[in-house]
């Protein structure tokens, strides 16, 4: 008599569920490295190499402007780098149209100097130093408008070089990051994962001895 659709189902889930009682309790562990591992790998190997160059400006207060005035402004026109004023002024000498070059391009300052940093992210080695050239170029150039009126200018601090490594994880960082987010997401597995019945240690109180109950029971008659 051959068996039905259904009765099949039901040989083979219940096999791999005794396939899985006999592994260790451990196994997502190992599982989880592997996985995280083989990922971490085809990412590395597949993925477009991505460059980044940087970019320096600082802030100049000018004549009798006080000094800590600069500083303000360095903060304003980090702001501004990602500006649709800045980044249409930038787009030529940048090569990309205003909508990529804003997904490009990134800003920092420091709280404690006047100093502007703008980096440029592209495939292209010789791309991220050109936008982050233009970019900064164009801040300077928007500042120097305003500067009769705010008594701070910005000049160029250093000129963006075309970066010979990308910052992109490489094949092996890949793996090993990988396998370390893997063993993490195991851990958490093994962690949160309800154990076997073997492993459960229920917690017994023990009950009044016979020689307890009965001296209880002695006291109340003596009363």
């Amino acid at each position: 008599m051959t068996d039905s659709p259904e009765q099949r189902r039901r040989v083979v889930v219940r096999r791999l569920r005794t396939a899985l009682t006999r592994l260790p309790h451990w196994w997502p562990l190992p599982v989880s490295v592997l996985i995280g591992a083989a990922s971490g790998l085809s990412y590395g190997a597949l993925a477009t190499p991505q460059y980044e160059a940087t970019s320096y400006a600082m802030a100049v207060a000018e004549g009798d402007t006080d000094p800590a005035a600069a500083l303000g402004y360095a903060q304003s026109y980090g702001r501004l780098t990602t500006s649709d004023a800045t980044l249409s002024y930038a787009q030529g000498a940048a090569g990309e149209p205003v909508r990529e070059l804003r997904s490009h391009v990134t800003s920092e300052t420091s709280p404690d100097s006047p100093m502007i940093a703008v980096t440029g992210t592209s495939s292209d080695r010789h791309k991220a130093a050109d936008i982050a050239n233009a970019v900064i170029e164009a801040v300077i150039v928007s500042s120097g408008h305003v500067s009769k009126d705010t008594g701070v200018k910005l000049i160029k601090f250093t000129h963006a070089m075309t970066p010979d490594q990308p910052v992109s994880p490489s094949v092996p960082l890949g793996a090993a990051v990988g396998a370390a987010a893997g063993g993490l997401l195991g851990g958490l597995v093994l962690l949160v994962r309800p154990r076997r019945e073997g492993w459960n240690v229920a917690a017994q109180v023990p009950g009044p001895a016979a020689g307890d109950g009965l001296a209880q029971d002695d006291r109340e008659l003596v009363r």
